[in-house]
């Protein structure tokens, strides 16, 4: 997208009841069909809420914020924490995949030139940090057998959305019908945005991201689960969800060592907690 600073727009009285999608093409001067895209990319916030629906209908004193995504960087060659012959453990950055075409597995056959190289979990897209990868068959069944038996432990950060009581100390709740448990610690916070140290002892898909939602404190800058309205421009700058895998640790399955990794937080979440003041 052709943008480099977010817009900000009033309603008026001649674009009462006019659909979002229609007074965003008109404002912004672009297509129907971009404006669309950055809808269903929930860039868009009415109020202070994120709204992503089209025929959304606008009302006087309404007030319209658009956040365009910052330019990519340019594409570097995946950054790997640990690397042996059996396997190794990459730190993923914000805004690829972890398998599939064009992801982080796909650039490390590349450039390992290891074609049956393969993850072994994956994080969400815009979710940083450790990813296990093995590099032949023998050694993905032994890892996924690890994993499996809840014998990896898998350390993460989170910036969650307002105060989280420090009391709060495990969220043990099913997540699409299988037990899932999630362990928090509460670093740093105030009204706004709190700090999190997150130990899981299941995989489930989303699961932080659904468990922080469940408990009233979804996950900063996460377009899926953290609907609510948000009360500061500072929560709403927030480019993707902050949440990072920041450790690994195993036994490892050939040599019989405990394997720890550790990534060290972006920059991006670092800036974001100095923002919030929760640094």
């Amino acid at each position: 997208m052709p943008f480099m600073q977010n817009a900000t727009f009033a309603v008026g009285a001649r674009d009462a009841k006019t659909e979002l999608l229609d007074f965003l093409a008109g404002r912004l001067a672009i297509s129907r069909k971009k404006v669309k895209r950055i809808l269903d990319a929930r860039l868009v916030f009415v109020n202070g809420q994120r709204v992503w629906m089209a025929r959304h209908r606008l009302k006087v004193g309404d007030e319209v914020e658009v956040h365009f995504p910052r330019t990519a960087a340019p594409a570097t060659a995946p950054s790997l924490l640990y690397d042996d012959q059996d396997l190794c453990v990459a730190n993923k950055p914000s805004g690829i995949l972890t398998d599939g075409p064009g992801s982080l597995e796909a650039q490390l056959r590349e450039s390992l030139g290891i074609p049956e190289l393969c993850a072994v979990h994956r994080l969400d897209r815009d979710t940083t940090g450790c990813v296990v990868f093995a590099k032949r068959p023998a050694i993905k069944d032994a890892l996924i057998q690890l994993f499996k038996e809840r014998r990896v432990t898998k350390v993460y950060h989170a910036i969650a959305l307002g105060s989280v009581r420090d009391d709060i100390r495990e969220i043990k709740m099913p997540i699409d019908g299988e037990p899932a448990i999630t362990h928090l610690t509460r670093l740093s916070g105030d009204r706004l945005a709190t700090h999190l140290k997150l130990k899981i002892d299941t995989g489930r898909t989303h699961q932080i991201r659904k468990h922080l939602a469940a408990i009233g404190h979804p996950v900063l800058g996460d377009k899926q689960y953290a609907t609510a309205r948000l009360p500061s421009p500072v929560l709403r700058s927030v480019a993707r969800q902050m949440l990072h895998a920041e450790s690994v640790a195993f036994v490892h399955p050939v040599t019989g060592q405990d394997l720890r990794v550790k990534a060290v937080m972006p920059p991006d979440f670092m800036a974001c907690l100095r923002r919030l003041k929760l640094t």
